[in-house]
């Protein structure tokens, strides 16, 4: 038997989708006969904190997360890795107690950097630069929640004026279907019912291999023992007729369609560097929901970008007002180094731009409620959580409402047929089972 001591590593992950499929990858390369891995809220040996540096509030909950594990184990090893790294390592490695700095190529090969390592005054920073060749880096989720994430894509070409995510991933890339599939497969193999597809921007995915999103699905969906498979989001332009029809006609395929808008208005989204005009969004929901009746259809606002005027908030207001969409994510525009929008006229203040926040978060609130109601009395497939919470059970629904009903653990893990019946709190529906 061992006489080695494991170290204990804890994980803590900020932002996207994508960032918490590739902290799950990142945490199975510690080799189990020598580390063990207890929760961010535990005293550990080692805290790895993968970060986001999507907006300024971004920025600041990294640094804020960092000063809260350095305080909670000031003997631990910290190290820092992810979009934040990436993009401002010396930033990072000013904050006394920052031990290791690891660049988004780095991240995976962590085990490396960290064999060895000691407590340190001087921070040790690896983060190389990003080039057209960089390669792919295969992530997927397991046993860190009731579905699993799996990023088929990575990178961005697109280059919006106000957006870091291509200074800090580089160049879209993906990896062949046949690989993707396999992952598929070994993620059933565990068990699990639903896989969400993640990336940066995944409609954009076969730039690497010739191929096209549609084509990764149909293969996908042929994968035994996965009943469901979500699309995080896409982009409006990306977001086919194949795809939407395909969808459609497919059951494992979720009627559920986060598509980033960013604003209502053409003159604004001229100036954000977004590929569309607002015909278009409005011509994609207007399809997913002609032939998806009650698909979940969501999108990303963005308020107060330079140049915006109350007038063109006022366009972004009325033409979300008529768009059949179930919610809305909004974005307060915060400058973000090394973009161009930094150096764009007509700032708005910081009053105007909670003033425009307020009002769209109410008009989503207002969406959501009538698209729950819409969805009342219907059936529904659920697939419900593994966590128990006020002897509540909760889960979701193939469009994206979410549901609870009286615990009951051979319930977790499983999907099953339900009637929606009450809105009960908390964006909430009750059910019953059938």
């Amino acid at each position: 038997m061992s006489n080695i001591t494991k170290k204990k590593v804890a994980f803590h992950t900020l932002g996207c989708k994508l960032n918490f499929t590739e902290t799950s990858s990142i945490s199975r390369s510690f080799p189990e006969d020598q580390f063990e891995r207890v929760p961010a809220g535990k005293k550990a040996d080692i805290y790895i904190i993968n970060t986001c540096s999507v907006t300024d509030a971004a920025d600041k909950k990294c640094k804020q997360a960092i000063r809260k594990f350095i305080n909670q184990s000031p003997d631990a090893l910290i190290a820092v890795v992810g979009c934040y790294a990436q993009l401002r390592p010396q930033e990072i490695s000013s904050i006394p107690g920052v031990d290791l700095v690891l660049g988004i190529n780095e991240k995976f090969d962590i085990c490396r950097y960290i064999s060895g390592l000691d407590k340190k005054k001087k921070t040790e920073v690896h983060s190389s630069g990003l080039s057209a060749a960089d390669n792919f880096v295969h992530s997927y989720s397991i046993g860190d929640r009731t579905r699993s994430f799996l990023k088929v894509q990575d990178g961005c070409d697109y280059g919006c004026s106000y957006c870091t995510v291509p200074l800090a991933r580089g160049r879209s890339k993906n990896p062949d279907i046949g690989t993707l599939v396999s992952e598929a497969a070994s993620i059933a193999g565990k068990g699990v019912k639903e896989i969400v597809l993640t990336g940066v921007n995944i409609g954009d995915f076969g730039k690497s291999t010739g191929d096209t999103f549609t084509e990764l699905l149909k293969e996908l969906v042929k994968v035994e023992g996965i009943e469901r498979f979500r699309i995080s989001s896409i982009e409006p332009n990306l977001l086919t007729d194949e795809l939407i029809e395909f969808s459609a006609g497919n059951k494992k395929i979720l009627p559920h369609f986060h598509i980033p808008l960013q604003s209502g208005c053409n003159r604004i989204l001229a100036l954000m560097g977004r590929r569309y005009k607002r015909e278009l969004f409005a011509g994609r929901v207007e399809m997913v929901t002609k032939l998806m009746p009650l698909a979940g259809a969501g999108a990303d606002i963005i308020v107060g970008f330079p140049g915006e005027t109350d007038a063109d908030f006022e366009e972004t207001l009325t033409f979300l007002e008529a768009v059949p969409l179930s919610y809305l994510h909004v974005f307060t525009f915060s400058e973000r180094p090394g973009t161009r929008a930094v150096k764009m006229k007509g700032k708005n203040t910081y009053e105007a731009k909670e003033r425009r926040s307020k009002m769209l978060i109410a008009l989503s609130h207002k969406k959501h409620d009538e698209f729950l109601r819409l969805n009342i009395d219907k059936t529904a497939d659920v697939l419900f959580e593994k966590t128990r919470v006020n002897n509540m059970i909760t889960g979701y629904t193939g469009n994206y409402i979410r549901v609870e009903y009286p615990w009951q653990s051979g319930l977790a893990g499983q999907v099953r047929r339900v009637i929606l019946k009450e809105l009960s709190g908390d964006n909430r529906m009750s059910i019953e089972l059938i």
